[in-house]
């Protein structure tokens, strides 16, 4: 049974005031990729009513009042992505549909969700505890850039109005707010709930506090901001984490506590075989249903947290670095429920999670001392204490493969290369060719610069180039012809137009186009958003190239696409910029001829094998389907 979303349905289940109102900026999913849905299920389970309120009309009063007021809080969240990416291309230009609105219609949420629906329920409910959650609150939790206006704001708690944030995976922080203001604690008094942040007149509730310098200060200092952030990266760990303070004007402070504590297996196993009705609410049927669902439905969740590393990703802000897990008990019950819905076809679409291949913490003291503060577990290379051991997953891919009504099961989240080359064992990178991709495998090296590669948190060519090579290994010993397809992007911190020139004649070698390309797209609580910002690499405050300029940001991605006729002009400009003329002519090592007549394709020889790749051992020509910005929940992008 779905949650109720009417005081009609509060009626036929006997409620007379819910003890929780959950307003959510995506349409109601009730399946467990979905926070809101995850969430409320909980709450559920600990005792506590739980309505939704589903992408309310943020201009009438009315529509936050549909469910009356809870007797606890209400609980907002912007949805599964941050609203202004789920709005907004890199380009800062509208998107023309929303995965996460009913029909895919756009216009349905506000930019800033958050704020705009927490100020609205303290218009109608002025006393009414507000919790805040989900992406968008927990990855603006304290001051941070915002590139759509290319300004620093404050804490999504000032703005907003709200109470208290519930902030990374909230699980544990939740239910402990609830628990606590059942018990009649109020709200401006709930100071000690790991995983959540709150703003006090005084630091006397900060437990052994790190002052970060204040908002005055990173709003007008580069490198205050730099400095600032960098210690925030550094206690995103539960076990080491510190309690972390930032002060406003007129004696206002906003207090980080450190971190809930990852979830054990049982705990997981448990949130994941709560009664979710696995589908878009019955409302929205008339309007073709919610997309996002199609990408999710037949996918399983097999872990959470990332070890990766990635500079540009905001996991070690939210999930954490920690890996967490489902046993094999809980994810085949689930998949053979799988097997039982009318519409599933014998395909399992994806086993995995950030990460599909990392099933443990990167080392055993992880889950006793938490992660290292000062090193990356696979970056630069991978940490002599690692433990790369893919037998678990191996395991469980065969167990589902066995499961009567399964035709296949597909791993399409990440996979991260250089985890998966640490691993002696060949036994999982052989299973992975044979049984678990169709011809292709999607990887993301990003880069092929070392330079950048580097600010990027991503291991180095020569690594790449190893991985390159043992997937044709491997693939020739079990006698099929399949396909690396990499995943690249432009205009990252640190990349200039020789190292973009560069990236182009690794394109060239491919022997194909890619279709998209992704552009840097500088997101909330990210190392490589924070660069962009300031010009200054938080880890260790040296300085890092940013390329500002629209047009030779352009220049840097149509390089990638030079094949593109459309692009001839900005392609031709970067070579003549970098004086590579050595790259304009008829020679099959040239990006382009000396000119172009307007409206024609440009005719290339490509040679007895089509240039074949010299990395991927491939000349055939594919068409990369990746994201040009933004990142979208379950729409993989690989490790």
């Amino acid at each position: 049974m779905f949650l109720p979303v009417s005081k009609k349905d509060m009626e036929e289940r006997g409620i007379d005031r819910l003890d929780l109102v959950y307003v959510i900026g995506d349409a109601y999913v009730d399946h467990s990729s979905f926070g809101p849905a995850i969430i409320s299920r909980v709450l559920e389970a600990a005792g506590y009513s739980v309505g939704i309120i589903s992408q309310p009309d943020w201009k009438d009063e009315e529509s936050i009042a549909v469910l009356g007021e809870p007797r606890l809080a209400f609980i907002i969240s912007g949805g599964n992505m941050d609203p202004m990416v789920n709005h907004y291309t890199v380009n800062k230009k509208r998107r023309s549909s929303d995965a996460y609105s009913p029909g895919g219609a756009t216009g349905k949420r506000p930019d800033h969700a958050t704020v705009v629906y927490s100020n609205l329920v303290r218009r109608v409910f002025k006393d009414t505890p507000i919790i805040i959650g989900g992406m968008e609150a927990s990855l603006r939790r304290m001051a941070h850039y915002d590139y759509w206006s290319d300004s620093m704001k404050r804490s999504i708690l000032m703005d907003s109005g709200a109470d208290i944030i519930s902030y990374g995976m909230g699980e544990h922080s939740v239910v402990e707010l609830a628990d606590a203001l059942a018990s009649g604690i109020d709200i401006k008094d709930i100071t000690f709930v790991r995983g959540t942040v709150y703003r006090a007149r005084s630091i006397e509730t900060a437990v052994d506090p790190v002052i970060l310098p204040t908002y005055a200060e990173v709003a007008s200092d580069k490198k205050a901001y730099a400095r600032s952030f960098g210690i925030q990266y550094k206690n995103t760990d539960p076990f080491t984490a510190k309690t972390l303070v930032e002060e406003y004007d007129h004696g206002v402070f906003v207090i980080q506590n450190p971190p809930a504590y990852p979830l054990s297996v049982k705990e997981m196993d448990e949130i994941y075989d709560l009664p979710y009705m696995n589908a878009p609410h019955p409302m929205y049927e008339k309007e073709g249903g919610v997309p996002a669902i199609n990408e999710i439905k037949f996918s399983l969740t097999s872990n959470r947290g990332c070890f990766g590393g990635c500079s540009f990703c905001s996991l070690t802000f939210h999930q954490g670095r920690i890996v967490q897990r489902r046993s094999h008990e809980s994810i085949v019950e689930e998949a053979k429920r799988m097997t039982a819905d009318p519409d599933f076809k014998g395909y399992i679409h994806d086993v995995g999670g950030p990460t599909a291949n990392f099933r443990y913490p990167a080392c055993k003291k992880q889950l006793e001392k938490g992660v290292c503060q000062n090193r990356q577990c696979l970056f630069p290379k991978p940490c002599k204490n690692l433990v790369a051991d893919h037998r678990d997953y191996l395991s469980l891919l065969r167990k589902l493969q066995a499961i009567p009504k399964i035709k296949k099961v597909f791993i399409r989240s990440g996979i991260r290369y250089d985890y998966l080359m640490a691993d002696r064992d060949e036994s999982f990178f052989i299973q992975l060719l044979k049984d678990h991709i169709s011809g292709q495998l999607r990887v993301a090296p990003e880069h092929v610069a070392d330079r950048v590669l580097h600010l990027m948190g991503k291991p180095s060519a020569a690594e790449y180039d190893k991985f390159l090579s043992r997937f044709k290994k491997l693939n020739d010993r079990i006698g099929k012809k399949q396909f690396v397809v990499p995943y690249l992007m432009s205009s990252h911190p640190g990349s200039t137009m020789a190292d973009a020139i560069e990236l182009a004649e690794y394109v060239r070698d491919l022997g194909y186009m890619p279709e998209q390309v992704q552009d840097f797209y500088p997101t909330p609580s990210t190392l490589s958003t924070v660069m962009y910002c300031t010009g200054i690499d938080p880890r260790d405050m040296s300085p890092v190239f940013v390329e500002r300029s629209p047009k030779k940001k352009a220049m840097q991605r149509a390089l990638i696409q030079y094949r593109d006729p459309a692009n001839y002009e900005l392609v031709k400009a970067a070579l003549l910029s970098e004086g590579r003329t050595d790259l304009i002519g008829y020679d099959k090592k040239c990006l382009i001829p000396p000119r172009m007549a307007a409206g024609k394709k440009e005719k290339r020889s490509t040679g007895k094998n089509g240039d074949k790749n010299r990395r991927t051992g491939s000349h055939r020509p594919e068409r990369v389907s990746g994201r040009s910005d933004g990142r979208g929940h379950k729409v993989h992008r690989p490790r």
